[in-house]
């Protein structure tokens, strides 16, 4: 106890790292956010799709397909950010984090190929 005689607050925990029954379940502390953007890749790649019934010019096809791939990295780099300044976080502080951190690499890996 502090010297006040009050007992001591505890640091709020972040979304992220509140215990969920299922341990692989995390919800996204920008969740809405990240379902808008999903929902307008899904529109864009709809947008492909007819530019390639449509016998659009292909360079345009692949611009538009660039920028999927661009937005789709956003939202990687979005929930990449929240696992590690959270799940990962969390593991570190509890037990060294060795396993949480190899499978961070992992997906970094895969993200970057």
């Amino acid at each position: 106890m502090p010297r006040n005689g009050q007992p001591e607050k505890k640091q709020a925990e972040c979304a992220q790292c509140v215990p969920q029954p299922d341990p692989k379940k995390v919800e996204q502390p920008h969740k809405k956010a990240l379902i808008n953007r999903v929902r307008r890749i899904e529109g864009q790649m709809g947008g492909v799709l007819n530019m390639i019934e449509d016998d659009r010019y292909c360079v345009d096809i692949l611009t538009q397909v660039s920028a999927i791939k661009a937005a789709l990295d956003g939202v990687a780099i979005q929930i990449l950010s929240t696992h590690a300044k959270g799940c990962v976080r969390k593991a570190v502080m509890e037990d060294g984090g060795d396993e949480t951190m190899d499978e961070l690499l992992g997906i970094v890996r895969k993200l970057i190929r």
